[in-house]
């Protein structure tokens, strides 16, 4: 094992015995078996057996479509279980910390709350980028693992290649670069960075562009001694039969997808000039993924309004430097004129 990785890891995980279910215990030679080993029910239904728990099919169709190798992949369920499985592996309860840089994705603080895993906080500056020597200077020994989105969560923006690279090179612990909007911005994924960069992880989902939030499936990239100390500690079918037939069925569909998010991108410019038009919108931040960042004068009155006119928007007042804004989804062409034709009143 890679011994940066070793060094980062609480110390009994190497210690663990993974459960190891029945299917495991035997290799399928192509032959049509008789399976007495597991207790199912033995009458098919489509689903009565247990999945693959390493999802080896799914996995070569993903290693595929994004260019890596299957042992540089772990796939979990929805990208939250993904972070509490991280701090899991790398940080002591009430002894290590993980590092964020908010405004950001909120499931960061909450997951290391849960396990009693302390956080630091470096706030983005007030034009939403990153302080990169900030957060070098807030890092210890204890600080095990940093959590980056980009494109950001809640503020829409991508953080620069080169700022990114600076704390891949000098966060000392586990830099977890979540990539859940890639598909709908210019800038290419950081994937390829797991070769040159034993303690990166790269997240990404099926819940945004490939439309699959319903089958919580979160994918992470990594140097496959990282992805063994994931599948260590996962529960043994974590995957159900019925995701991973799912994401099978919609890799295979990629050109509808490729479509979708170019319909998507071409109503975000619609949204955007209707937005910087609107006299109540103060700012509309710039945006790399699907969704923009809304200064206007009074967040809660204007949430109220869209919500009475049967409209959803999320108020991200509560989150630094955002006061009065609210988070708005591109919807379809038909849901985003009825936001058109709101705003025009």
């Amino acid at each position: 094992m890679n011994t940066e990785i070793k060094n980062l890891l609480r110390p009994h995980i190497l210690t663990v015995k993974p459960y190891q279910s029945a299917r495991q215990e035997f290799v399928n030679d192509g032959r049509s078996m008789i399976l007495l080993d597991a207790n199912e029910n033995p009458f098919d239904s489509g689903v009565n057996r247990y999945p693959d728990p390493f999802q080896w099919d799914l996995k070569r169709a993903i290693a595929r479509h994004k260019n890596v190798e299957p042992d540089q992949l772990f796939l979990s369920n929805g990208s939250d279980e993904l972070i509490a499985q991280l701090i899991q592996l790398f940080c002591n309860p009430s002894k290590d910390a993980v590092l964020i840089a908010p405004p950001t994705f909120g499931m960061y603080a909450v997951a290391a709350s849960i396990h009693d895993v302390a956080v630091k906080k470096v706030p983005l500056t007030r034009d939403f980028q990153l302080d990169v020597d900030g957060l070098l200077a807030a890092t210890d020994a204890q600080t095990k693992l940093l959590f980056i989105p980009t494109p950001n969560n809640p503020t829409g923006q991508h953080f620069s290649k080169e700022k990114l690279r600076k704390l891949a090179e000098n966060f000392i612990g586990i830099l977890v670069v979540d990539e859940a909007y890639i598909e709908f911005s210019d800038e290419p994924s950081m994937i390829p960075w797991i070769n040159e960069f034993p303690r990166l992880v790269v997240c990404q989902t099926f819940s945004k562009a490939q439309g699959m939030a319903g089958i919580r499936l979160g994918m992470a990239f990594a140097q496959p001694d990282l992805i063994a100390c994931l599948n260590r500690i996962k529960f043994p079918y974590n995957i159900n039969v019925l995701t991973q037939q799912s994401a099978l069925a919609v890799l295979e569909d990629q050109q509808r997808i490729s479509e979708e998010i170019t319909t998507l991108l071409h109503e975000k410019e619609r949204l955007k000039k209707a937005l910087n038009d609107c006299s109540f919108v103060q700012k509309c931040y710039p945006s790399d993924a699907n969704f923009f960042l809304i200064r206007v004068d009074d967040a809660q009155k204007r949430y109220q309004e869209f919500l009475k006119a049967g409209i959803v928007v999320r108020n991200t007042s509560k989150y630094l430097y955002c006061e009065n804004t609210l988070r708005i989804t591109v919807g379809t062409p038909k849901e985003n004129q009825a936001l058109l034709t709101l705003l025009k009143k």
